[in-house]
């Protein structure tokens, strides 16, 4: 006796793929997921501006941990240049995150993720 109605091949067999490997599959990529960004929470960054006069550190979850200003930087009389150089340390530190994150991220290829 033929089946009547349903799907041709069964139900949940995606391209010779059944549902419950299709699953399990897609827990095991989260879970990779997951451990690449703590693995990439705990790792550091570090940038310099003016020759390094000016040094910042920060951590994969973009946490500064230290800056360290060399005393020859710092002139009274021009605080805006030591607030640029500053800015500019921290901004380069956090761009080396964002592109650690996507590479990290991007080896994943899930459509409309990135």
């Amino acid at each position: 006796m033929a089946k009547r109605g349903g799907f041709p091949g069964g139900m949940g067999n995606f391209g010779g793929m059944n549902i419950n490997q299709l699953m399990k599959e897609a827990k095991k990529m989260q879970a990779d997921m997951e451990k690449s960004q703590e693995e990439l929470t705990v790792k550091e960054f570090d940038a310099t501006a003016g020759g390094g006069a000016v040094y910042v550190k920060v951590n994969g979850a973009k946490v500064i941990k230290e800056i360290k200003i060399q005393k020859e930087i710092v002139d009274p009389e021009d605080i805006e240049m030591l607030q640029d150089l500053i800015l500019t340390s921290v901004n380069e530190a956090l761009r080396k995150v964002d592109e650690a994150q996507a590479q990290q991220l991007g080896k994943y290829n899930i459509p409309g993720l990135m």
